[in-house]
């Protein structure tokens, strides 16, 4: 057990002081670019982009809807893309057997994926709506509001404690998101209305908290339970309630649509966009997390704008290319070194194996064996050979902020 320290003299001796700046530059003095710009990081960063392209897809296929053909209706492209989900996976769902099967997870979470369905709904359609009350600067700015909520309910739900590297490759992506503020000041692209800027801003924060609650639901469910539960229950429940809301909402907007074979690629164009998006956000979430992915949807404002060069006539600003460089360089930071269960809160069979995400309960006790080893190894050796920078910070004890 370890001493008491009632009066703070361990905490407040200068020694201590001195043996941490020294264990700061010893593991300077062994970092390996090579360890921490691996090709797993190049994936990751690679899919975090390709996601940031489909987004981009619904951007222009909306802007077109908008601009050229005066369509609007939101929760009809909704539907549509809850409804290929449901399609696939849910009927995936309904063709399992034992405890995968559609009418097991009913049985046992049904309500749980009734309101994430519902968050993810009003999600979609709160930052439409924004759009007819505030301006373009604003949505893009409040809307990074997702990423510090979505941090905060990682930390108190799973357990997920960052280290200081992640905070400040945070702040270097809004500092990025800044700078492409600034550029569309510039070019006069301040777009939108301003009928009401207060309600506005009011729902751009409303659908990132509740995208916030949508992704923390999403990484859960995809390390510990299965992508295709998530996708199929997602896609049963939000074709319902899109459903229902269309009828209500928009039945007028969608009977005075001029309908033709543009307008329609327009819509499914839109709807495969959002559908690819859906079904491959799991597999980064699994290799990353929640967080990191919103991070490499920074740049999907950016994709867009390049993409208006071309079909919309946007000006161009040098400040782009800046912005677009500070978000990468943020995203890979922060995906450089790997974030840590929280120590305060450990891992362990009393807990649940299941819940910690391990398929057996002996990999809790391999596991802690293994650490032990590789600490001994880096007393003894200096270093770990054939361990990576990332799984070293991995087991390292974080400081307290």
């Amino acid at each position: 057990m370890a001493e008491k320290d009632p009066e703070g003299i361990i905490a407040t001796d200068p020694r201590n002081n001195y043996d941490r700046k020294c264990l700061i530059i010893r593991k300077l003095l062994k970092f390996n670019p090579k360890e921490v710009f691996t090709w797993q990081l190049v994936k990751t960063v690679a899919m975090g982009q390709g996601l940031a392209v489909l987004m981009c897809g619904t951007a222009v296929t909306s802007q077109y809807l908008a601009s050229d053909y005066h369509v609007d209706a939101p929760m009809l492209q909704s539907f549509m893309s809850y409804a290929l989900l449901c399609i696939t996976y849910t009927t995936a769902l309904l063709f399992r057997t034992g405890d995968g099967n559609m009418f097991q997870i009913l049985k046992k979470r049904w309500w749980k994926y009734l309101l994430v369905g519902l968050v993810d709904v009003e999600a979609n359609y709160t930052v439409v709506k924004a759009y007819q009350y505030t301006t373009l600067t604003s949505i893009q700015l409040l809307d990074c509001f997702v990423i510090p909520v979505l941090m905060i309910l990682s930390c108190w739900f799973l357990k997920t404690c960052y280290r200081p590297v992640h905070y400040i490759s945070v702040c270097v992506c809004l500092l990025g998101v800044g700078a492409m503020v600034g550029a569309d000041l510039l070019a006069g692209r301040d777009l939108g209305s301003t009928s009401d800027v207060l309600l506005g801003d009011g729902l751009v924060l409303l659908s990132a908290s509740l995208y916030a609650v949508s992704n923390l639901c999403q990484e859960y469910t995809v390390k510990h339970l299965s992508s295709v539960e998530f996708l199929g229950m997602v896609g049963l429940f939000g074709t319902l309630i899109s459903g229902i809301q269309l009828g209500v909402l928009e039945h007028n907007n969608v009977a005075n649509i001029q309908w033709d074979w543009r307008i329609g690629l327009l819509f499914a164009g839109y709807a495969l966009c959002m559908y690819i998006l859906y079904s491959c956000m799991p597999i980064v979430v699994k290799k990353t997390s929640a967080t990191a992915v919103n991070l490499s949807l920074l740049t999907t404002d950016l994709l867009s704008l390049f993409c208006g060069l071309f079909l919309f006539q946007y000006t161009f600003s040098g400040l782009y290319i800046v912005s677009l460089v500070i978000i990468l360089v943020g995203f890979v930071s922060f995906n450089a070194v790997a974030t840590t269960p929280n120590p305060a809160d450990p891992i362990t069979p009393s807990v649940g194996w299941k819940e910690g995400g391990y398929d057996n309960p002996d990999d809790i006790i391999n596991e802690e064996v293994v650490v032990g080893v590789l600490e001994e190894q880096e007393e003894e050796e200096g270093e770990c050979p054939g361990v990576s920078w990332n799984q070293r910070t991995q087991y390292e004890e974080v400081p307290a902020m």
